[in-house]
C-alpha cells in the first residue's frame, strides 16, 4: 500500500528515537503500564507521532486498566488503517495511521466496555503526541 507520507528507512531511523522507531516501524509494543499517556486526562487530540497525523481525541478515551491508552473510536474513520495480524500465535486487527502506515497498536472488539463502539483501540503511548487543547 502506498501512504501520502513515505521516507526511507534510514530517515525514519534518523527522525525517530529507537523506541518509537521499534513501535512505529517495526510493529513492536511498549512495555505494559510505562506509556506516558495510559493514565492521562488532559483534554486534547493525539497524533501520530511519526508524521502528525491527527488520529483519536481525549473525548473516546477510556481508562481500559490494560496498561496502554485506550480510545473507543479514531477521530475519523479514515485516519487509522486496519489489518488483519496473525503474529505471535493470534489473529488480531493491527491499527496504523493510515497517513504514513506506521504502527500504533490493536483494536478489540466485544470485550463488555461501557464504550458506544464495544471497541477498545489498544494504542502505545510511543506512537502518540498529544497536543492539549487551548483554553
Amino acid at each position: 500500500m502506498s501512504y501520502d507520507v513515505e521516507k526511507p528507512d534510514e530517515q525514519w531511523r534518523a527522525e525517530l528515537t529507537p523506541a518509537e522507531y521499534t513501535v512505529l516501524r517495526q510493529a513492536g509494543t511498549e512495555p505494559a503500564f510505562t506509556g506516558e499517556y495510559t493514565d492521562t486526562k488532559t483534554k486534547g487530540v493525539y497524533s501520530c507521532r511519526a508524521c502528525g497525523a491527527e488520529l483519536f481525541t481525549s473525548e473516546t478515551k477510556f481508562a481500559s486498566h490494560c496498561g496502554w491508552p485506550s480510545f473507543y473510536d479514531p477521530k475519523s474513520a479514515d485516519t487509522v488503517e486496519l489489518i488483519e495480524d496473525r503474529s505471535h500465535g493470534m489473529v488480531r486487527t493491527e491499527v496504523r495511521c493510515a497517513r504514513c502506515g506506521s504502527h500504533l497498536g490493536h483494536v478489540f472488539e466485544g470485550e463488555g466496555y461501557p464504550t458506544p463502539t464495544d471497541q477498545r483501540y489498544c494504542i502505545n503511548s510511543v506512537s502518540l503526541r498529544l497536543t492539549p487543547d487551548e483554553g
